[in-house]
């Protein structure tokens, strides 16, 4: 069975590294999706490249909610998702990698839950600690033992996209307390959270922010950094992978039935 799924950009999958490949078509009330899956090591793992198989949904775009319910429906538990992002933070540097584990929300158009009243009622998801503490905790000890530098904990500021932001707003995120700056994270914690699974997001600095940086940002620039990183990116997540307990110790798959949950 499906327990843990990979969600990034499509460098970050090598059909090299599972087994047993397929396709999976898993239709949703919000949509279908398509993802792979395979076995690495015996470990049934399911990847979603978020912005599509070649890499043409913009991050205002994408179906979060259909994405997070096919993994649901399928039975994964963890999500172990990549992002690239800018730094706000002169300690953190491009190529990097941080394990977020707070966001300050600053998307503007998105489905942000999947109960909206009606049948699904309304739930209010305490979002204390939105990242999983386990599954940072994991990857932490696998990039140790790789000899990566991971940083554990940054706030992550989740911008609407897909424009870079302005050197007004990143010293404006910065003074709020914000580190890293991406545009996909959020409303994709939530969503997960929501349906009582282990979420860990993996932040790639691939640069400094507007107004931090010095110079004209470009995509071009992320893509290299991206490039020269995926080999460490796809070896963390494997390590991490395999040091998830089947009994983990964190509140996640409880959360809705704790007192935080109100409906």
């Amino acid at each position: 069975m499906l327990e843990t799924a990979i969600i990034g950009g499509t460098g970050v999958y090598d059909p090299e590294l599972l087994e047993d490949v397929r396709e999976v078509t898993v239709d949703t009330v919000y949509g279908r999706v398509k993802f792979i899956a395979g076995s690495y090591q015996g470990t049934e793992i399911a990847f979603i490249p978020r912005h599509g198989s070649d890499h043409g949904v913009p991050p205002h775009l994408i179906n979060y909610r259909a994405n997070i319910m096919a993994l649901h429906q399928s039975g994964v538990k963890n999500i172990i998702a990549t992002a690239a992002v800018g730094s706000l933070n002169y300690e953190f540097k491009p190529g990097q990698f941080v394990l977020a584990d707070q966001f300050l929300d600053f998307t503007k158009n998105r489905h942000h839950t999947f109960y909206e009243g009606g049948d699904q009622g309304v739930v209010h998801c305490d979002m204390t600690v939105p990242y999983c503490p386990e599954l940072r905790q994991v990857l932490t000890d696998a990039g140790q033992e790789m000899g990566l530098k991971i940083n554990n904990g940054g706030v992550y500021v989740c911008t609407e996209g897909p424009r870079f932001e302005t050197a007004a707003e990143i010293k404006m995120f910065k003074m709020l307390g914000g580190e890293l700056i991406g545009m996909t994270s959020v409303p994709e914690v939530c969503l997960a959270r929501e349906l009582g699974m282990c979420y860990a997001n993996i932040s790639i600095i691939t640069n400094f922010a507007a107004g931090i940086s010095g110079s004209v940002l470009t995509h071009s620039e992320v893509v290299e950094m991206m490039q020269t990183k995926i080999t460490d990116i796809r070896k963390l997540i494997m390590a991490g992978i395999k040091k998830i307990s089947a009994a983990k110790s964190c509140t996640c798959a409880s959360i809705l039935t704790e007192n935080g949950m109100n409906q």
